[in-house]
């Protein structure tokens, strides 16, 4: 059982609670046919400010699944894109669901529906956090490698959300994890979550590294994984940023300084030719699909424990 009402980030959950949603997400991977019933009657409301593919059909193909369904909602379609206050959709919400999902921009969002709501709430996006692409991935690297423990992580690119979940995840679990960011701070990560990340680390005997050097950073890495350098909302800021992340480029030279047995992954959409070339991203060390399949059965996994209880 897991002791958070809600999956708002990473952070607050322990290491064995971590291990409990990844094995039951192996085992519906496994057994799908057992859980088709779990969630039998339940309603999922599905809130999105930003526009999404895997995050919207893993979860809507998830809780269909186990019985339930999930209903689309985005900020057109609701009243908060009108102004409502977050506490009066929270309420109304919580008479009618039984659970709600959000991806959002601002994190306050999901963490203000969770304070004024009665339903468990899942962060399916914010600016700060990421958690439910990590729990895939995780399983993913628990796929390939049979542990997790131990492991060297990788991320190269914009010190953003994804590089926040990261450097979480891998300091709940036992890996070692360097994040690689450009000099300039713009692109750095938050300091109250690396602060709170490298304390995970401390107490499991890991390692969290910051650098700017790629080729210094990817060395000896099991896992290699990047993201956009241009999220959703920084359109405006491409021509700066691709200026900016020259030479954060995963390509095959960059990945052959990794171990001979690393992966690739990718929490799409990726753009080819930019935080990665498409020999590397198409080649025989990418693990994509098999992430992105895998949110499928780690969001069933958390959904199963918040809204079958």
């Amino acid at each position: 059982m897991l002791t958070q009402p809600h999956f708002l980030s990473i952070a607050d959950y322990s290491a064995r609670e971590l291990r409990v949603l990844l094995d039951t997400a192996d085992d519906l991977k496994r057994h799908p046919k057992a859980y088709r019933d779990a969630l039998q009657g339940k309603v999922l409301a599905m809130i999105f400010e930003k526009s999404s593919t895997r995050t919207r059909v893993s979860f809507e193909t998830g809780i269909f699944q186990m019985g339930g369904i999930g209903q689309f909602l985005s900020s057109r379609d609701i009243q908060i894109g009108r102004g409502e206050p977050i506490y009066d959709t929270a309420a109304v919400l919580s008479r009618f669901v039984d659970g709600i999902m959000a991806r959002t921009f601002a994190h306050q969002t999901v963490t203000d529906l969770a304070k004024y709501g009665t339903v468990p709430v899942i962060n399916g996006l914010t600016d700060l956090e990421h958690p439910c692409q990590i729990m895939a991935d995780l399983q993913t690297m628990r796929e390939n490698f049979g542990k997790l423990e131990g492991l060297k992580f990788v991320y190269i690119g914009d010190g953003n959300n994804m590089a926040h979940s990261y450097m979480q995840g891998t300091g709940k679990t036992g890996m070692h994890c360097t994040i690689v960011t450009p000099k300039d701070a713009k692109y750095s990560c938050n300091a109250d979550v690396i602060a709170a990340a490298q304390a995970d680390h401390a107490a499991q005997g890991t390692t969290l590294t910051i650098t700017d050097d790629p080729k210094a950073g990817i060395a000896g890495a099991h896992v290699v994984a990047t993201d956009t350098w241009v999220s959703m909302g920084m359109e405006e800021e491409k021509a700066e940023r691709i200026a900016a992340f020259k030479g954060f480029t995963v390509d095959k030279a960059l990945m052959a300084q990794a171990d001979k047995d690393a992966i690739f992954i990718h929490c799409l959409p990726a753009y080819r030719g930019y935080e990665v070339t498409a020999d590397v991203i198409d080649g025989p060390q990418s693990r994509i699909y098999d992430e992105a399949e895998n949110r499928l059965h780690a969001q069933k996994a958390i959904i199963y424990h918040l809204m079958g209880r």
